[in-house]
Order: structure tokens, then C-alpha cells, then sequence
């Protein structure tokens, strides 16, 4: 492309965007943020320090807390993306677990945690040049993008997309529980007061429960090089 631009893609839990979103990337040599990362990070932090559980949230503690958490990203050569870093620390396999998929929705549904995290997002954002996926990127944090996505699918269809990936990574899990965790975040995140999930005005809406990942990227791939090539 010749002007970088901003692609973001929102859409609901397990609907493939981060895969998305790194195939373009690498295609279009761009940064890719994974802004689902940050909050499961924020999470991981609320969690090690007791401030969040199944049953409970401290919400006022971890607020206080939120100048204690340093995020980034460090490109790893043999997988091929970048990893998330927590104080230094990498936890990209940690965040990825079903145990910080149940209480993610819950901290990221606190304002002074979206406000942080917008701000951060906003900065890396910057020089354009980004594919962005999460759940507020085309309505909150680039309301300004270039090209908008929300992808969305039905809820089994994810829960079993996610229940594959969790077995094939040696986690012991029980599909019931996977569809019930999908079923609860597109609940909470759809209702939460700040920055609710919904679709931009102007984006395009990919339902993919039938569409396997190579042609969501290849009709992505031409809409992009159509419009903006």
C-alpha cells in the first residue's frame, strides 16, 4: 500500500481476529497489537495479587494498582509474532488459559483499565501502519480507521473453534465449560457501561461461522487491495 492505514478488527470472542489480523501483518509488513493480550495481562496481574476471582472483584484495589503494571510486546522469531510481556515477564501462555478467560471480560469492563490500555493503544498506533484487533478498536480507540472489520460468528461454532485449540495445546477442559465462558463474555462484554461491543457505523461485518480462516484472509485481502492499493 502506498499511504499506511489503520485496520481494525472487532468482533466477538474466538471469531479468529488475532489470526486475522497477524496474516495481514505479515502480508502488509505492519504492527500488529493484539489489544485482547493487554487486558488478559491486566487480568493475570488481578489475579496473582487477589484482587480478582470466580466470585469476587476489587476493583477500587486494582485501580490503585494499575501504575504497577508495565506491558509490551517482543517479537519471538520462532513462532513468528509477538509475545506479551508483563513487567518484563513473558506471559503469553498464561493469559491464554480458560482461568483468565473467565475473568477477563470482568476487569476489562472497568473504565480506569480501558482508559489505560486506550492510551497505550492509541501510542502504538500512531505512525499508522497498524492492524489493531479487540473489541472497541473502530469505535473507541481508532474511530478514524481507514478500514473496519467486526467479525462475529455463532456461539458454538467458537466454543468449539476455542475447545480444539485448548486440546490441541494439552489443556484439560470440558466443552461445556468453553461454551458457557463464550456465551458470558458476549454478554458482559456487550452490556458493560464503557465501550460496549457493537459494531462501527461504517465498518464491514464478517459472519464466519462457515468460513474457514484462508478465505476470510483472502476476501480481507481484496477488499484492502481494492480500496486502498
Amino acid at each position: 500500500m502506498s499511504e499506511k492505514i489503520i485496520i481494525a478488527i472487532d468482533g466477538f470472542s474466538s471469531t479468529g481476529k488475532s489470526t486475522i489480523a497477524k496474516l495481514l501483518a505479515k502480508k502488509y509488513n505492519y504492527i500488529y497489537v493484539d489489544t485482547g493480550a493487554m487486558y488478559r495481562a491486566v487480568t493475570l496481574f488481578a489475579e496473582q495479587n487477589n484482587f480478582v476471582g470466580k466470585d469476587f472483584l476489587k476493583s477500587k484495589a486494582l485501580i490503585s494498582n494499575l501504575k504497577k503494571i508495565s506491558l509490551s510486546f517482543h517479537f519471538n522469531i520462532e513462532l513468528g509474532f509477538a509475545e506479551m510481556f508483563m513487567n518484563g515477564i513473558n506471559v503469553e501462555k498464561e493469559i491464554r488459559t480458560l482461568r483468565i478467560s473467565q475473568l477477563v471480560s470482568k476487569v476489562s469492563a472497568i473504565s480506569e483499565v480501558r482508559k489505560k490500555l486506550v492510551i497505550e493503544q492509541q501510542i502504538m498506533g500512531k505512525e499508522r501502519g497498524v492492524v489493531m484487533d479487540g473489541r472497541d478498536i473502530g469505535t473507541v480507540v481508532f474511530p478514524g480507521a481507514e478500514l473496519k472489520l467486526f467479525m462475529t460468528a455463532s456461539a458454538d461454532k467458537r466454543a468449539k473453534r476455542r475447545y480444539k485449540e485448548l486440546i490441541d495445546r494439552g489443556d484439560n477442559v470440558d466443552f461445556k465449560d468453553i461454551l458457557f465462558n463464550v456465551q458470558e463474555r458476549d454478554r458482559i462484554d456487550s452490556t458493560r457501561e464503557d465501550s460496549p461491543l457493537i459494531m462501527a457505523d461504517d465498518a464491514i461485518e464478517f459472519d464466519n461461522s462457515e468460513m474457514g480462516i484462508q478465505e476470510q484472509f483472502e476476501r480481507i485481502c481484496a477488499l484492502v487491495e481494492s480500496r486502498y492499493i
